[in-house]
């Protein structure tokens, strides 16, 4: 009953705090050459022709090719495919790209394969060609869904300890993400938001007291769907205003959500006693 009477004060919702060339074709029109003005016995000076008349120097011949042709590249800046979001995942593997993949190629993936090809010894051009895609296959897996578009677009921070073992939610403040762990697995993983300077979300080690699929704040009488609760009325919930303004927001001290179908799989998931860490 203690329980039920935390959940009827419990809730918190949002703080408003490339140039052409052009070529010409003469057409001899016949017209009479002018009388020679040279005198008896002296060779007259030939009258230039039409095509004779370009200021253009004549153009050199091509040099002969020597030398191995530059490999034709698979993947460069500008182009956007599925296999640049792969690219993307692979590179976040090795630490070379650090955000989630958007499956286009611009500068910040480009500066990445420098680095991957800089680090296995392969001509820094910041293109991916054959070998470089290779060599990246062998050092890497197969992405997983998840990897390939993430509902997390923070980068997870190192987990604590505390998470290490057990079924935990690890939350963590530095790099705003939730990581659903198993024995020290990532399962899933989802930005977070989390309360103000005045009403901070609490640090530290709890478990998940109680759940409500829908529930209102009887606080602020807003919605809070899939609320796994666990610190004496915050609570892990999906945030409508977490989707809609990002972290130009704030909550009251829960910890909000904004990926509302990832958090449905979540909350499915999640068992009640289960551990939440709260670390910095």
């Amino acid at each position: 009953m203690a329980a039920v009477a935390v959940a009827l004060a419990a809730g918190c919702t949002p703080d408003a705090s490339g140039a052409g060339t052009g070529t010409g074709t003469g057409t001899g029109t016949g017209t009479a050459p002018a009388p020679s003005s040279a005198a008896p016995g002296t060779a007259a000076t030939p009258t230039p022709s039409a095509s004779s008349t370009d200021d253009k120097p004549p153009s050199p011949s091509a040099p002969p090719t020597t030398g191995t042709p530059a490999p034709k590249p698979l993947m460069g800046e500008g182009t956007e495919t599925e296999q640049v979001r792969e690219l993307q995942a692979r590179l976040r593997q090795l630490d070379f790209f650090d955000r989630a993949p958007t499956g286009f190629y611009g500068t910040m993936t480009a500066a990445s394969v420098r680095k991957f090809q800089a680090r296995r010894g392969l001509p820094e051009t910041g293109s991916v060609d054959e070998k470089t895609w290779q060599t990246l296959l062998s050092v890497t897996r197969k992405p997983t869904a998840d990897e390939l578009k993430p509902s997390t677009t923070n980068k997870l921070d190192t987990p604590d300890p505390r998470c290490m073992t057990g079924r935990v939610l690890c939350i963590s403040k530095e790099s705003r993400t939730l990581a659903w762990m198993i024995d020290g697995r990532v399962v899933s993983s989802m930005d977070v938001r989390f309360g103000s300077e005045n009403t901070p979300t609490r640090e530290g080690l709890f478990k998940v007291e109680w759940k409500a699929r829908e529930w209102t704040s009887t606080i602020y009488h807003t919605p809070m769907p899939y609320a796994m609760f666990f610190s004496r009325g915050q609570a892990v919930h999906y945030s409508a205003d977490f989707a809609a303004r990002g972290y130009a927001g704030a909550s009251h001290g829960c910890v909000n959500v904004r990926d509302r179908a990832k958090l449905s799989a979540l909350f499915d998931q999640v068992k009640v006693n289960d551990k939440v860490v709260v670390y910095w």
